[in-house]
């Protein structure tokens, strides 16, 4: 009798603590429906189908909760996940971000999903559809494309003060001088042959390319790096020539 007694309160135990939310309580956030995330959103039609067919559920207010996520202690893992997830990238707030930011976040994106990070390895082993395909990691390339055609090259030197502006505003997302992040640490990367950071998972396009940086391939990349060297893991296109005259010098200045 005592076995059976037991089973019935270790239930009720499970589902008491789900109450508790150690790491923060995503489900406050009442969901509005999928079809509502991004209306207004800058992007192609194909992108937004992607973005919400393979990452909204743990990157939106629109989370499916599995019956599992009812009980803890499971309830807290996946509670922890998603929280940390929304703090990263919320599709269900994007359209009240600055287009700088946005910008940021499109450079992220894309980096994940070129590197294979995204969707996480815990979830595909729950949710085995949510692997991007060939088709959506080009979809997703594409995402930084809608903020203006390259410009042509500018003869000349940039200002390096505007190129640290540009830098905190366009390349911290996924790059550090001094470390490295999801990119390698750019502390020295003028004049630095291609892919030569000792221990970062360079693309192997990349490491194979022998390149070397300086002004005029620094310029191509930045305006480009997919035609520049196809399959890279570069996430963003700087399409002001300006903009990108001043980045080089900053970068120059940094070596």
């Amino acid at each position: 009798m005592r076995r059976w007694s037991i089973a019935p309160l270790s239930v009720v135990a499970f589902v008491g603590l789900s109450s508790v939310h150690p790491f923060g309580n995503p489900r406050v956030e009442p969901a509005k429906g999928l079809d509502t995330l991004l209306l207004g959103a800058r992007m192609p039609v194909n992108v937004r189908a992607v973005l919400l067919a393979k990452c909204a559920d743990c990157h939106s207010s629109e989370t499916r909760w599995p019956v599992y996520a009812r009980a803890a202690p499971a309830s807290w893992l996946i509670e922890r996940d998603i929280v940390e997830a929304r703090k990263k990238l919320d599709l269900s707030h994007w359209e009240e971000l600055p287009v700088e930011r946005q910008s940021v976040l499109k450079a992220k994106i894309i980096q994940q999903a070129k590197s294979g990070n995204m969707p996480p390895v815990q979830y595909l082993a729950i949710h085995w559809t949510a692997k991007l395909s060939h088709d959506d990691l080009l979809a997703l390339s594409t995402l930084g494309q809608g903020e203006g055609s390259g410009e042509a090259s500018l003869a000349g030197s940039g200002d390096a003060m505007r190129g640290n502006a540009i830098f905190e505003k366009r390349c911290t997302g996924c790059h550090a001088l001094q470390v490295d992040r999801e990119g390698p640490r750019l502390a020295g990367v003028y004049g630095r042959k291609a892919g030569s950071v000792a221990g970062f998972a360079y693309s192997a396009a990349l490491k194979k390319s022998s390149l070397t940086w300086d002004d005029a391939t620094l310029e191509k990349w930045l305006s480009d790096p997919d035609l520049m060297v196809p399959d890279n893991n570069m996430s963003i296109r700087v399409p002001k020539a300006q903009e990108r005259r001043d980045l080089i010098a900053f970068l120059e200045q940094k070596r």
